[in-house]
């Protein structure tokens, strides 16, 4: 298989479900941030988010967060609230951060899988650390508008 092309693919992180990640043994998810778990825009994390990390760690797959974006405090925001070790910064397509989270966790690769929504960051990072890739569709979303208001500098009560 080329190392530009994903083991899989799905629409959302949604579809991938307890059933499938049982299916395929997973026991190690590492997830992209921005546009794969949430929209990069979003400054909180989705409901849905909460309930799909709560199913996933009870079919037995751990979930680790790595993400190139560089602010710690935003992908700690995210991570924080669900318990899940997360990497900021993690350059991807360069794999180090991956197979150190691997090895960390003490699983195998062929137990382990990267989603994330790019090609040129998520996919290659996975077939360069020898494990595989599961891609998402890009997440589009918009603010809500509390953080509309808080991005405009609003107050939040409303005269």
């Amino acid at each position: 298989m080329s190392i530009f092309r994903a083991n899989r693919k799905f629409d959302r992180f949604e579809d991938v479900t307890p059933e499938i990640l049982r299916e395929e043994k997973v026991k190690l998810l590492l997830c992209d941030l921005d546009n794969t778990l949430t929209s990069r825009l979003s400054k909180n994390p989705a409901e849905e988010l909460g309930s799909w990390v709560k199913a996933c760690q009870k079919a037995g797959t751990e979930i680790v967060v790595i993400s190139n974006n560089v602010s710690k405090k935003r992908v700690q925001n995210f991570c924080t609230p669900f318990k899940l070790h997360c990497v900021w910064w993690a350059n991807k397509p360069l794999s180090v951060h991956l197979t150190k989270a691997r090895e960390r966790l003490g699983v195998e690769p062929q137990y382990t899988v990267m989603m994330g929504d790019k090609w040129s960051t998520d996919v290659l990072a996975a077939k360069f650390a020898g494990i595989r890739a599961w891609k998402v569709e890009h997440r589009k979303g918009f603010l809500k508008d509390e953080e509309k208001k808080e991005e405009n500098g609003d107050s939040k009560k409303q005269n």
